[in-house]
């Protein structure tokens, strides 16, 4: 898979911030492969990006117009047809995260095959994975788990990856959702994956290596959420992690859409999340928590922070905002 940039963000209609979760963190990590960003009518996010026409983006040399919104179903509605068929004719490769494939869409492939255009499903698996094994392999391996989906997982890994290198420790980041692979250049789509060989999907992703190397895994939703907890105890127990750091989002009162579910405790979640991670390595622990606290001034989220960590008696840090080096002193 070579997805060329410069990238056109693209946001559709997207209701929210989080909504365009995917645009906003290749934004984050790759500004510099970000020229633009494209929105529909209605659309509730913006990532400080440039705002661009389809032209435009072509003018300003973008090379793949990147499908930056994850909704409910991960579905591409008919309202987006125009600008991608759009984004094609003027010569540039359209790459998708989400479940509905783009190659499924019969007018998009019929004029991406007509020009000789790219359609990227990142979110497909395009190889077979085995059933797991369970078996010890050498290496390390860390990995992001949350009270929560949409909490900061990546952006956590991202971080801790940031602050190994820093460190001297040797490590690779390996990316198990769209936004990560469009990263990171590489890795798959563990929620695409037949349910079976999740976790070898993840044993794979994350092979035998030196026993100082770190794999800094992106984790994916939470065990405590109705509806993507299978996945996250798929990726547990591939990753056989030997830690774990707890991610959570300050002031949120109930389950990323279920309105009918709140938040579980960060205490609950971490005992929940190491005996589970046991059955398949005994010395597994989490080493702290990362919050995102993007939504609190910085003096309310060094409150927030000091009294968190005085409760649980581990290092709270927001990642992306402080770093990670607290979260991996007791690794090096």
């Amino acid at each position: 898979m070579n997805i060329q940039h410069p990238y056109l963000m693209f946001l559709g209609d997207a209701p929210d911030q989080l909504a365009a979760k995917v645009a906003n963190g290749v934004a984050k990590w790759r500004p510099d492969w970000c020229l633009g960003q494209f929105r529909l009518d209605g659309c509730g996010a913006d990532l400080g990006l440039t705002d661009m026409s389809i032209e435009e983006a072509h003018a300003a040399g973008v090379k793949t117009l990147i499908i930056g919104v994850a909704n409910r179903g991960g579905i591409i509605p008919d309202s987006w047809k125009a600008s991608i068929i759009k984004a094609l004719e003027l010569g540039m490769d359209v790459a998708s995260g989400l479940h509905n494939k783009l190659v499924d869409i019969p007018d998009i492939k019929a004029k991406a095959d007509e020009l000789g255009r790219n359609l990227f499903d990142v979110r497909h698996p395009t190889e077979d994975y085995p059933v797991a094994k369970g078996s010890k392999r050498s290496g390390k391996r860390i990995l992001a788990v949350g009270t929560d989906c949409s909490v900061g997982k990546m952006f956590t890994a991202l971080a801790v990856e940031k602050s190994m290198k820093e460190a001297g420790m040797k490590c690779s980041f390996r990316a198990t959702g769209q936004t990560g692979i469009f990263i990171a250049g590489d890795g798959f789509s563990v929620d695409a994956v037949v349910a079976d060989f999740i976790a070898g999907s993840i044993e794979t992703l994350t092979p035998a290596n030196d026993e100082d190397h770190w794999d800094v895994i992106e984790g994916q939703g939470s065990l405590f959420h109705a509806s993507y907890a299978g996945v996250s105890l798929g990726l547990l127990h591939g990753s056989q992690p030997d830690a774990l750091v707890m991610c959570h989002v300050a002031e949120r009162d109930h389950m990323r859409g279920l309105p009918d579910f709140n938040l579980p405790s960060i205490q609950e979640c971490i005992k929940v999340n190491e005996t589970m991670g046991r059955v398949v390595n005994p010395d597994c622990k989490v080493v702290g928590v990362s919050v995102n606290t993007s939504m609190l001034s910085d003096e309310e989220a060094d409150k927030y922070l000091a009294d968190l960590e005085a409760e649980l008696g581990l290092p709270c840090v927001d990642a992306f905002r402080h770093g990670a080096a607290r979260l991996i002193e007791g690794l090096k």
